[in-house]
């Protein structure tokens, strides 16, 4: 199915190179921001997309509303190049695997690269259909704090090590042919969706 831009909000053109952030964002953060801004600059993308996910089926209680994780998510990541967007809401679908394969089907011609924290990396091994993950689009690792060592030695890059391109290649992730990974170290902002919900619930 071809997307069209009245339908998800957005329009991307071939040839453009696009960075995908998913994740529950409950709630968003300075964190989510700040490597999204990495991921631009050292990743040398022309846009990113937040995808604000329905539900995470890895985690067991369901996260806020959507209607109010977009709405803050809009408010915190203000920035002309990021497109905060719903559409695994949209393509009804729950699992990563899944989103990349219809967004690569409804674009076509615009060249994708799946974002992550490396806390993330560590534990992909545990995600539905990791692998078509990897073999769909280049994955753009950015260190998070606590998370590198752990990332580094995880299933997924031990299994994909022969995939990883240096740091210093990083502007050429998104031109290149999966699978293609490469894990870059960033100033760090040391926050997280689950901590500040132990703050706002005064469990902090």
């Amino acid at each position: 199915m071809l997307w069209n831009a009245h339908e998800t909000g957005f329009r991307l053109v071939a040839g453009q190179t696009v960075g995908l952030l998913g994740g529950s964002f409950d709630p968003p953060h300075a964190g989510h921001v700040h490597i999204t801004l990495e991921a631009l600059r050292r990743f040398r993308l022309d846009r990113v997309i937040w995808l604000v996910s329905p539900g995470n089926p890895l985690k067991p209680r369901g996260p806020a509303p959507l209607p109010e994780r977009m709405a803050a998510a809009r408010r915190i990541m203000r920035h002309p190049r990021v497109i905060v967007s719903d559409f695994e809401r949209l393509a009804g679908t729950r699992h990563t695997a899944r989103t990349l394969k219809s967004l690569r089907q409804g674009f076509p011609g615009v060249r994708f690269v799946w974002l992550m924290g490396a806390d993330n990396l560590a534990q992909l091994h545990r995600w539905d259909d990791w692998h078509q993950i990897m073999g769909q689009m280049p994955v753009g690792v950015l260190a998070r704090p606590g998370s590198r060592m752990a990332a580094r030695g995880s299933v997924a890059a031990d299994v994909y090590r022969h995939a990883r391109l240096p740091a210093r290649a990083a502007p050429l992730l998104a031109r290149s042919a999966p699978p293609a990974w490469c894990f870059v170290n960033v100033p760090m902002v040391d926050l997280s969706s689950t901590e500040l919900r132990r703050v706002r619930a005064g469990r902090g």
